[in-house]
């Protein structure tokens, strides 16, 4: 298999795909060499796509085998026939239960809590609750220091045995530039605004909460991102949940990607717009939902939308891929819709100078109408931000329920902020910001071309710091988790409902701050529990993103 960028020295004037050139043996698809075309054939999106990238997009997704996914769906129908047996053993009394069930006396009211619902958490997800939630006693840093716990009752409950397991190698943060820590110019800053400031506002923005320290940070966002005004928020997920509803209403529609985050989920939900959905980062998907749009406009009236709202993610946090940024911003500006980015994950985490997917991409921030994002990730704090023109963040400090009612921002949070914003572009007078980036990008590609060239099978973007690795059937999800940390490595490990049923997986997050001995000893851990699991499925097929089957089926949500 060739290198793209070894391609493109070779290749001079063929066509270009993704910013990548063919080769002289085969078709480059997604960035990935695949078998002999015909000489007359044509690849539709080679020619579509083609002045969009100015870099390598390199983006596959390797089938699951036939088998472990006939395996996985057989480990779930196990587990759910003998959980339909301990509910009946419970209900007899022959097993003690042990989660929440209606009062006797309450038992002809409409329930509280709905026993059907919960089947998957009292039979499935408690046998591997040890997996999650474990306690830390340290900076969420490059190494972390956790509290040893134990269940005696099957994980319903825990107790503490007093002993700290130190210096577990923490694959799991979203420390992606390195900032969670305890010492240095953020701590040395932050605490100094503590002593000057206090630890809470104890008012909102519109009474007594505007400090001078909140206006300093939204400019310098503002300068960050590229845009004319910013607004910051006490918390991610209220930004995405609570502003979507002040931008559209009854009788606008949303496009929203099928595995966008739970935040856009529920604001674009509380909006009360329609909702539709189209396939992951699939623009014949979302070009065909746009077509119908503005072709036949809202059910019943035929009225045309009030406005389109296109929301995506910067990179998609369970798969690990990057949004094809140029495809839906050619694709918004033609068919006159309006952009919602969310750079949760993305921001500080990919581009040369570490502003995003936008700066990833080489693109114009104008080109994004709202620009969301966090600084609980690449900047080892807590909140959000919405970027755009002067008169959206005008409305939105007016209309937004987050602005309004919402308590303003800590100080000594937004000072570790301003701190490592200014790190990032260099105003601290080091260049030591943008060592940081170079250095998580160094570490993603190793990372990721380590596990592949182990025989994992390996989700998302070669550039995402994201790095998902399939575990499929349920009893590896426990599994892997116990056994890495057994060997001092912390990993997240998740499975269905927040993934598909047979797409369980294990997800690491990749850090600034992970030196290559870090690296190297836990992919070594990781090589040594992937031959005692057996989860070294690569076969190497790879299917790019844009080869995936695709149907016209759409998803919506209507209250019309």
């Amino acid at each position: 298999m060739e290198r793209p960028g070894r391609a493109a020295a070779v290749t001079g004037a063929q066509p270009r795909a993704n910013g990548c050139s063919g080769v002289g043996h085969g078709t480059l698809r997604n960035g990935y060499v695949r078998g002999l075309p015909a000489p007359d054939a044509q690849v539709n999106h080679i020619v579509h796509n083609g002045g969009l990238y100015k870099r390598p997009f390199n983006e596959a997704f390797e089938e699951t085998p036939m088998l472990v996914a006939v395996l996985t769906y057989v480990g779930y129908g196990v587990l759910t026939l003998f959980g339909y047996l301990r509910d009946f053993m419970r209900q007899w009394k022959i097993e003690k239960c042990q989660n929440a069930t209606e009062r006797e006396e309450q038992k002809d009211f409409v329930p509280l809590y709905q026993d059907f619902e919960n089947f998957y958490t009292r039979n499935l997800y408690m046998r591997i609750r040890d997996s999650w939630n474990r306690p830390i006693c340290s900076v969420p840093g490059a190494k972390v220091d956790m509290m040893e716990r134990v269940s005696h009752d099957y994980n319903w409950t825990f107790t503490y045995t007093g002993r700290v397991i130190k210096d577990i190698i923490n694959m799991g943060s979203y420390n992606y530039l390195g900032f969670a820590q305890k010492s240095g110019t953020c701590q040395e800053a932050a605490a100094k605004v503590l002593s000057q400031y206090g630890a809470g506002v104890c008012s909102t923005r519109q009474e007594m909460g505007n400090l001078d320290k909140h206006e300093e940070l939204e400019k310098l966002v503002a300068r960050f991102l590229g845009v004319e005004s910013a607004m910051a928020y006490g918390m991610g997920f209220a930004t995405n949940s609570m502003n979507i509803p002040a931008l559209v209403g009854k009788g606008c529609l949303i496009l929203s990607d099928e595995l966008n985050h739970a935040s856009l989920v529920l604001g674009a939900r509380l909006s009360g717009a329609t909702i539709r959905i189209f396939k992951h980062n699939n623009m014949q998907s979302l070009e065909k939902l746009l077509k119908d749009a503005i072709v036949h406009g809202q059910p019943r009236t035929r009225r045309p939308w009030k406005k389109i709202l296109i929301l995506v993610e910067g990179i998609y946090s369970m798969e690990g891929s990057i949004v094809r940024l140029p495809e839906v911003i050619a694709l918004k500006k033609k068919y006159k819709s309006y952009l919602y980015l969310d750079e949760a994950h993305s921001i500080g985490a990919l581009g040369p100078s570490g502003r995003g997917v936008v700066d990833y991409f080489g693109l114009n921030p104008e080109d994004v109408d709202i620009m969301m994002g966090t600084f609980t990730k690449s900047f080892g704090a807590a909140g959000g931000y919405i970027g755009g023109k002067k008169e959206l963040i005008d409305y939105l400090r007016t209309y937004s329920h987050s602005a309004v009612y919402a308590t303003s921002m800590s100080p000594p949070v937004v000072e570790q902020i301003i701190t490592s914003v200014k790190c990032i572009m260099g105003e601290d007078g080091t260049t030591v910001g943008k060592a940081r980036v170079q250095q998580l990008a160094e570490n993603t590609r190793y990372f990721r071309r380590r596990l592949k060239e182990m025989g994992f099978i390996i989700y998302g973007n070669e550039d995402s710091p994201v790095v998902p690795l399939m575990l499929y059937m349920p009893a590896k999800i426990g599994a892997f988790g116990r056994e890495m940390l057994k060997r001092n490595i912390g990993v997240v490990v998740v499975g269905f409902p927040a993934t598909p049923i047979i797409e369980s997986r294990a997800r690491f997050c990749l850090s600034a701050a992970h030196t290559k001995e870090m690296l190297d000893r836990a992919l070594k851990e990781i090589d040594e529990v992937g031959d005692l699991l057996q989860l070294k499925y690569s076969r190497h097929r790879l299917v790019p993103l844009l080869d995936r089957p695709f149907d016209e089926t759409t998803y919506e949500e209507t209250e019309d």
